[in-house]
Order: structure tokens, then C-alpha cells, then sequence
């Protein structure tokens, strides 16, 4: 899949389930739901030490998942996502270094913007798709739309992440500079450790007959 096809699919798919997973073991029946669910994509974040290894076995048992990588904030992160399959990453704020560094390694980079100069910043680095976040204590929809007005023109979209919810995400998905938006409702940590993979499931349900 090319770079332009996975924004493409996410656009698609709407909503990116944002994950932060403490067990391997957890990954496969994890995968399974979302894609049961009809939502078969997931940002592992590096927010633990699991991700990798979560990363390079979705990878190789459950190739039809579109797989990110999250908290992207370093470079050695960056070859690691790589390295274990991820097919994009997003990160939570601007690092021109960071960026460089997925340029490199041919990986489609979303880093965070929530300021005019953070999207400048990005635009300087040759990057168009951004994560505003924290979306809702940023300022939500009506802090989005003031920061999209100036640079539509030149092509700037964004996947918000940060307090979206199942309430609020329709909203967000009705701008049209939004391409997607991420969160973390759709499997929590709670879920992941009760194993609530039925619940998950039917999250991935609802929300995608919401913004049908």
C-alpha cells in the first residue's frame, strides 16, 4: 500500500482506535475485535514497553490490520516502527528531527500540531496531514476550524486525537479539512485488560453506523 493509499483508507475508515497495550498476549484477540468490529486499524503507541513487539506480530499474523505507530518522539522510535511493520505514525508534537527521520525511513508522519506556528513549522518540514491535539483541550472543533481557515489553501488536513469520544466524533468528521479522527474509547485499557473483546467489538459497531 502506498503512502498516498493508507491516508486514503484511513480517510475511509474515519476513526484510528489509539492503543497503548501492556501484553503481546493481548495483541492478536485485540486485532481480531477491531476487525470483527469493521474497523481494522490501530495506532500502537509507545507508550509502553509492549509496543514493539505488539507492532512486529500484528504485523506478520494479521497483515489485512492497518497499523500506526503512536507517540512517536524519537528517531530510534521512529526506525523501530518501521523495522516492526508500522504503515504510518503520528507523534504529539512537531520535531523537525523526527520528521526528517520518517522522511527517511518512507513512513507517512503525522506530527501534532495545536498552535498557527506548530502547523508552520510543519508545512517547513514538507508535512500536510497533521494530529491536532490535544483536540478538546485545545479548544475542540471551534479552535480546529480557527486554525484551518489560513491554511486550507494550502491543502492542510487533520486527525484530531485527544477527548474524542463516541458524543463528539461526528462533529469533528464534519469538517472537511478532517480526514480521520483517533481515540481511545474504542479499546481502553480497561478493555484490553478484562479481555473485553465483545465490548470492543460493539464499540467498532456503533460508532461506524454513527458517522455512516
Amino acid at each position: 500500500m502506498s503512502n498516498s493509499d493508507i491516508y486514503a483508507y484511513l480517510t475511509e475508515l474515519k476513526i484510528i482506535p489509539v492503543v497503548a497495550i501492556e501484553s503481546v498476549d493481548d495483541a492478536i484477540p485485540l486485532a481480531d475485535a477491531l476487525i470483527a468490529g469493521g474497523l481494522p486499524v490501530a495506532e500502537i503507541t509507545f507508550r509502553t514497553h509492549a509496543a514493539p513487539d505488539v507492532m512486529r506480530l500484528l504485523r506478520n499474523e494479521r497483515p489485512d490490520l492497518l497499523l500506526g505507530a503512536g507517540t512517536v518522539t524519537r528517531t530510534d522510535q521512529v526506525k523501530s516502527a518501521k523495522l516492526c511493520g508500522a504503515q504510518f505514525a503520528v507523534a504529539p508534537g512537531v520535531n523537525p528531527t523526527v520528521i526528517r527521520e520518517a522522511a527517511m525511513e518512507d513512513l507517512p508522519f503525522s506530527p501534532g500540531v495545536m498552535t498557527p506556528s506548530d502547523i508552520e513549522n510543519a508545512l517547513a518540514c514538507n508535512v500536510h496531514i497533521l494530529k491536532f491535539f490535544p483536540a478538546e483541550a485545545a479548544g475542540g472543533l471551534k479552535m480546529l476550524k480557527s486554525l484551518a481557515g489560513p491554511y486550507e489553501h494550502l491543502g492542510v488536513q487533520f486527525i484530531p486525537t485527544g477527548g474524542i469520544t463516541l458524543d463528539n466524533a461526528k462533529d469533528y468528521l464534519g469538517h472537511p479539512r478532517v480526514i480521520a479522527a483517533g481515540g481511545t474509547w474504542i479499546a481502553t485499557k480497561e478493555d484490553i485488560a478484562t479481555g473485553n473483546w465483545d465490548g470492543i467489538v460493539e464499540k467498532c459497531r456503533t460508532v461506524k453506523a454513527l458517522i455512516a
